[in-house]
Order: C-alpha cells, then sequence, then structure tokens
C-alpha cells in the first residue's frame, strides 16, 4: 500500500485523496484530474474537490497548477514521480475516420499535461513535444483508445509502420495511423480489424505532423 507523509490538521478525507493522487501518480505515470480525484474518494462536487487540495496546498503536501487540467502533483518525499515535464495539448486527433480539421480548438494554448522526466525515452527529452487528445477506437489493437492522449514529436517523415499524425491537404482532414509508403502511394493502417486502411495516391499530398512517442491512458470510470 502507498503510505504518505502525514501532516498536522489533515484529515481521513485529506490522507484518502494524497493516497489516492500517489497511486494514481505512481500506477500511470502523470498526475489524475480534479474529476478523477472526486470519483476515487466519493466526492460528487469539483468545487469540493478543490476546497481539500487548497488545504493540502496550504499544508505544503502538493503542488498545484491551475492553468492545467493534471496540475495537481504531490511534494518532496510523497512524490514517486520527481521532475515533471509539460507538453502543449495542441487540439483533437481522430483514431478513426479522418475528420475535418476543426476551425475552433476546443483547448487554449495554455491548456497542456506534465509528464514524469523519468518515463520519458532519453533521446526525446528536451524536444518541442506536443499532445493530441484522441477521438475513436480505430488504434486500440495499439492501445491507444477513445480519450486517451498521444505525445508526440513533431516530424515531417516517417518510417514504414511508424504511428504518425498526418494532415490530408486536399481533404482538409487529419487521422492518427500507422504509416507505410507504398508503390502507389500511402497507406495509412488502422489498429483494429473494424477499420479498412485509408489509400492515399501518390498524387495527393499529405503532411505528417508527428510520431508517437508515448499514450497517456484516459482512466476508466470507476464502477459504483
Amino acid at each position: 500500500m502507498m503510505m504518505v507523509r502525514k501532516s498536522k490538521g489533515i484529515g481521513e478525507r485529506h490522507q484518502k485523496i494524497l493516497g489516492f493522487i500517489a497511486s494514481y501518480q505512481r500506477e500511470r505515470k502523470h498526475p489524475p484530474s480534479i474529476r478523477e480525484i472526486g470519483e476515487a474518494c466519493d466526492i460528487s462536487s469539483t468545487s469540493v474537490v478543490n476546497y481539500y487540495l487548497d488545504q493540502l496546498e496550504k499544508a505544503n503536501l502538493l503542488q498545484r497548477d491551475r492553468k492545467i487540467s493534471r496540475g495537481t502533483r504531490l511534494t518532496g518525499d510523497n512524490n514517486p514521480l520527481g521532475d515533471m515535464l509539460r507538453v502543449p495539448l495542441m487540439g483533437v486527433i481522430q483514431a478513426g475516420e479522418p475528420i475535418l480539421v476543426p476551425s475552433e480548438s476546443p483547448f487554449t494554448p495554455e491548456d497542456s499535461v506534465e509528464i514524469a522526466m523519468s518515463m520519458m525515452p532519453s533521446r526525446e527529452k528536451g524536444k518541442d513535444l506536443f499532445a493530441l487528445q484522441v477521438q475513436g477506437d480505430s488504434m486500440i489493437d495499439a492501445m491507444v483508445n477513445d480519450g486517451d492522449i498521444v505525445i508526440l514529436k513533431p516530424a515531417q517523415d516517417a518510417r514504414n509502420g511508424e504511428m504518425v499524425a498526418i494532415w490530408l491537404d486536399e481533404r482538409s482532414e487529419t487521422t492518427l495511423k500507422y504509416y507505410y509508403k507504398e508503390k502507389e502511394g500511402y497507406r495509412l493502417q488502422p489498429a483494429n480489424p473494424a477499420f479498412k486502411p485509408i489509400m492515399i495516391k501518390k498524387t495527393e499530398a499529405i503532411q505528417i505532423k508527428g510520431k508517437v512517442v508515448m499514450v497517456i491512458r484516459k482512466m476508466e470510470r470507476q464502477a459504483a
């Protein structure tokens, strides 16, 4: 069982929240959201969760960055993750049929996710990484599910078999698939037998925007 350092004035509910955050960070390598904390600790109101988090912050048991959705992390000896890397969340990518590039992104420049530096491949640290939220389930056999967040490094080219975010210029569409360059053009291969590959002719312009280096999994809703 994960133990956290206790402080004077911290009650059972505070301790439960600290324990959940520590266990979540250790298992998933990134902080939980406010909603996930509430669901795990039987708190229906996000404002009540924020009330407890504010008290824990005043007790110097955690740090909060209110500009991002997963900006809560434990401090000192309680933090199992070490140094964190902030990656901007740039928008939505479809893991299914290509979707039109939205005219207005649901995310702002301040949206970002935090990742433990210890979990990043050493060759990717310090790179200009960005994040996209996945919609659809065409990549589920690659362990990329609807609602997950993929971390990508910018790229303009890729090797066969790499998972990439691709913009289809002539269609004004975007998709997340395995990339294959073939004799007659390009094959964008899903990782779900329910979906057919997308075939792109050589004459059709495509842009590779990034290669997937990490997946942050959406926490499954706990059973009642």
